[in-house]
């Protein structure tokens, strides 16, 4: 059967409506695949959000969630919603990401963005910078290292002319110079270096080599990632992972969340109200994201 993939619009007032209905005819997308648009358009002027287009958003959410979980979507991808906005209309979490989470009793997940020759993994996500060092835990760069491992081994699945070989995994230094043994910088010496020791002890087989490479220096990781040397890379913090992601591929770019029960994709782009209506969006991110979600589906079935 074909994979049945939903598509939420998110905030009406923005371009959602628009990126979506332009990659549905771009015809870049698999036919075989059917694609459900969910959710309501309350009426609404391009750029001017209001409290009932916040409204339709949320609810779509809980339509494609509801769906999924009764496996009549084989996977979601969500247009892009304005949070601030969505707390005003009653809607209690930090994100999409969260949302899905809470709504499929899942712990245990992470944010995962791809785009061209990069995906990156965040240890930390929406935390102030001064913050990380003490957010960065052992046991959660484990946790998200062995979600991001699974995440690739899923679409290698889906690619069958590449399930030779082993997934690699850069891991991220934190500091300058992933800290020069010490001497900037004891995260790496503490804390990642041990994780990276306990990934490799839990997934490397006899006389392969480790999937996991690390702590690198974040200043020449991303290049050596670009060049395919690795296949993803496993990041501290927020902007170490999504500016050079976004330099690399900003208007193709995906957002994956690991750890649900079926494939949830989007856009990595906001609601962009700004442009709402003016016929100048690009619909890159949701072709992106929309087939993503088809190979995803796909490696799951």
């Amino acid at each position: 059967m074909q994979p049945r993939i939903g598509i939420t619009l998110g905030d009406c007032a923005g371009i959602g409506p628009e990126i979506v209905d332009l990659a549905l005819k771009s015809g870049r997308l698999p036919d075989s695949a059917d694609y459900v648009v969910i959710g309501r358009q309350p009426n609404c002027k391009p750029g001017e959000p209001n409290i009932e287009t916040s409204r339709a958003a949320a609810a779509a959410l809980e339509e494609a969630v509801t769906l999924a979980r009764r496996h009549e979507l084989d996977a979601i991808v969500t247009g892009p919603v304005h949070k601030a906005r969505m707390y005003e209309a009653g809607f209690k979490f930090a994100g999409q990401t969260e949302f899905f989470a809470e709504r499929c009793a899942v712990e245990n997940f992470a944010m995962c963005l791809t785009g061209g020759k990069i995906t990156v993994a965040l240890v930390t996500t929406h935390i102030p910078l001064a913050e990380v060092p003490r957010g960065l835990k052992q046991t959660e760069i484990v946790r998200i290292g062995l979600l991001l491992a699974d995440f690739l081994e899923s679409r290698r699945r889906a690619d069958l002319t590449a399930l030779s070989g082993q997934v690699r995994i850069a891991v991220a230094g934190l500091n300058p110079h992933a800290g020069e043994s010490g001497k900037i910088g004891s995260e790496e010496i503490t804390t990642i270096a041990p994780a990276v020791a306990e990934l490799n002890s839990s997934l490397v087989t006899p006389h392969s080599s480790p999937v996991f490479t690390g702590p690198i220096s974040p200043d020449t990781l991303f290049h050596r990632l670009a060049e395919g040397e690795f296949d993803a890379a496993l990041c501290m913090y927020h902007d170490q992972g999504l500016i050079p992601l976004k330099l690399h591929a900003f208007h193709s770019g995906v957002n994956v969340t690991l750890g649900l029960p079926f494939p949830r994709t989007s856009p990595y782009h906001g609601t962009a109200f700004e442009i709402a209506g003016k016929g100048i969006a690009r619909a890159d991110s949701t072709i992106a994201a929309i087939n993503l979600a088809v190979e995803l589906s796909r490696s799951c079935s």
